[in-house]
């Protein structure tokens, strides 16, 4: 099991990243200071940081400069709402091995996860089956029966949702999540849309309502 160090001190993304990671396999621990993050980062004890830029005591930056400087080979992923050009500049010139702002889908973040800690040691899954359905992760294209179609950025990212989870029931709460991020309406009809076409494009009869609780893929 991958294990990865989350440094972030807003406790509400903090949490929104550990709930996530550990419901994908992933060991997780949270640290909410730069000071805290450079030991542990250079424990040895961890595969993969997720590093905040604005920490408290020592800033993203700083954690990043000295972890390359003792050369701890740990892969960096930078977790900021800092999204200019001059910011992802600094954090891969400084040594982080990929940038994402906040807000951020889940499903996003996840994807650069397993990027990064797959390495040389497992092949690159680029096609997941369900039943007798595919969904190409290179070409967001998703074939149902022998239809080929393809899928907005928004309809990929649902659908790959219910792939990596088929006969599992997930509520409209872990799609918006997973797909929009964490900062979401949790009143919002955004799921249901978004499964409606889904729905045109593979068959209706495959995803199924789960009445009160959310939404099934079924294999």
């Amino acid at each position: 099991m991958n294990r990865i160090l989350i440094a972030e001190d807003e406790q509400r993304i903090a949490s929104f990243l550990e709930k996530g990671l550990r419901g994908n396999g992933f060991a997780t621990t949270v640290v909410e200071d730069g000071v805290a993050a450079c030991e542990y980062a250079s424990s040895g004890r961890f595969d993969l940081l997720i590093l905040d830029i604005g920490l408290p005591l020592r800033d993203g930056f700083t954690v990043l400069r000295r972890l390359r400087e003792t050369r701890t080979p740990i892969p960096v992923i930078i977790l900021t709402a800092r999204d200019s050009v001059a910011d992802t500049v600094a954090g891969l010139s400084g040594g982080a091995d990929d940038y994402i702002a906040k807000p951020f889908a889940f499903e996003e973040l996840l994807a650069r996860v397993r990027l990064r800690l797959r390495g040389d040691r497992v092949p690159e899954v680029t096609v997941l089956r369900v039943g007798d359905m595919s969904l190409d992760l290179r070409a967001r294209r998703v074939n149902a029966a022998g239809r080929s179609v393809d899928l907005s950025t928004r309809e990929f990212a649902l659908a790959e949702v219910f792939f990596r989870h088929p006969d599992q029931v997930l509520t409209r709460e872990q799609l918006l999540s997973h797909v929009w991020g964490f900062d979401f309406d949790p009143g919002s009809n955004v799921v249901d849309v978004y499964v409606r076409y889904l729905r045109r494009k593979i068959g209706s009869h495959r995803i199924q309502t789960v009445r009160g609780t959310g939404y099934r893929l079924r294999a």
